[in-house]
């Protein structure tokens, strides 16, 4: 098998794929599971198996390459030291070892009932902004991303870190500069270089004065005598901010969506709660926040796919693709909230598997149970063919999600 470079064109910054990816993933798996791009220089791995193998082959497929969240560390005083997403064992397990001291499950577990005070007075807000605006206006259509989507993963992340809560819609703005590809020249850096700032100022601030918040134990993280330092402190804030908030955010709206054009489905889900913890592993498979894994680059001529991709080449892990293969999940272009989805690849795989599921586990849970409780009618206030998603790469989102509570 050779690699496809003709006829099917995958350019992961066009509006087109940003709108509606599956049907590029498609034509990849049938076509070209080992995609080349020349022009754009990258390659991709679309079927599940090649993806998964493309997450456990860290020896030939590095990470130590890849984009840093950290902009300070991309520039001319580059450092060696970047988030542990850019990393490879031993330094990856190391950094791991040390963060997960403050992400451990029984802290994870205890903010449960936080989550759902959060959630319950979002939705509080949402429901007197709709009754508010049909009383004024005669329309009750609220925007869920800006009332609930957004505003609850980035509250719970910020509160979990130690994060005044008042800057979210700061951290919004610097995040959304980070991860789209449309940003003016030299946005992203300034966004970074601001977050930096506000870092450096807040680890300072928790130094003199710990607290019982997730930046104070991590400043307090050790093993065996080692510790992070303070780049490797700030790159994992960043990290930890952005991540925690982009994927849960996606994940909740386009969830939704996802329930709402699938009537069928969200009924189900309405008459058996118990199926919802299964759900949401369905609507991560479904409805993945990421298009792709971060970055990897071969280190020597690796053979994936039945194709040779040489030594020194950009690698894209398609998570997104690989949910999508119906050599894995039959029948996957269909949602199903009663299907085993296990093995789905939207935290990843292997040693990079996604610190942070269980947390996004636990409030995508809450949230969708919280919203199928509270509005029985919640029903779409838009033809989804006007919807618009973000225009990124790596992000698969809604930029909007108007939608009527009753």
């Amino acid at each position: 098998m050779t690699a496809f470079t003709s006829d099917v064109i995958l350019d992961p910054y066009d509006y087109h794929f940003h709108e509606d990816p599956y049907p590029y993933y498609k034509r990849l798996r049938d076509e070209a599971p080992l995609y080349h791009n020349e022009e754009l220089g990258f390659w991709a791995l679309s079927r599940h198996q090649d993806v998964r193998e493309g997450f456990r082959n860290s020896t030939t497929l590095s990470n130590r390459d890849g984009v840093s969240l950290d902009p300070i560390s991309r520039g001319p005083h580059a450092s060696k030291t970047m988030s542990f997403l850019a990393m490879d064992d031993p330094a990856h397990l190391r950094l791991r070892t040390l963060v997960s001291k403050g992400f451990t499950p029984r802290r994870v577990a205890g903010l449960r009932p936080r989550i759902e005070a959060i959630t319950a007075s979002l939705l509080d807000a949402i429901e007197a902004r709709a009754a508010a605006a049909k009383e004024a206006e005669g329309e009750d259509a609220v925007d869920l991303i800006e009332g609930f989507a957004f505003p609850l993963p980035v509250t719970v992340i910020c509160e979990l870190l130690g994060i005044p809560v008042a800057d979210q819609d700061q951290f919004r703005a610097w995040s959304n500069a980070i991860v789209a590809d449309s940003a003016e020249p030299g946005a992203f850096r300034a966004a970074g270089e601001a977050m930096f700032r506000y870092f450096t100022k807040l680890v300072a601030a928790k130094r003199a004065n710990p607290a019982d918040d997730m930046v104070s134990a991590l400043i307090e993280a050790s093993d065996s005598g080692d510790s992070l330092n303070e780049r490797e402190l700030i790159a994992m804030l960043f990290l930890l901010l952005v991540a925690g908030h982009e994927t849960t955010t996606n994940l909740i709206a386009s969830g939704t969506l996802a329930l709402l054009l699938n009537p069928a489905e969200l009924t189900r889900l309405r008459a058996d709660r118990s199926l919802l913890p299964g759900a949401v592993e369905e609507l991560l498979r479904y409805v993945n926040p990421l298009n792709h894994a971060t970055d990897r680059f071969t280190l020597e001529p690796v053979e994936l796919g039945g194709v040779k991709i040489p030594a020194r080449e950009w690698v894209l892990c398609a998570t997104s693709s690989a949910n999508m293969d119906p050599d894995r999940f039959p029948d996957a272009s269909r949602l199903d909230v009663t299907r085993d989805a296990g093995g789905h690849v939207a935290f990843g795989h292997g040693i990079h598997f996604c610190l942070g599921a269980p947390l996004a586990r636990l409030e995508a849970e809450i949230a969708f149970g919280a919203l199928l409780s509270r509005f029985p009618s919640l029903s779409l206030a838009a033809d989804p063919a006007t919807l618009r998603w973000r225009q990124s790469s790596l992000i698969h989102g809604l930029e909007t999600l108007p939608v009527r509570l009753a």
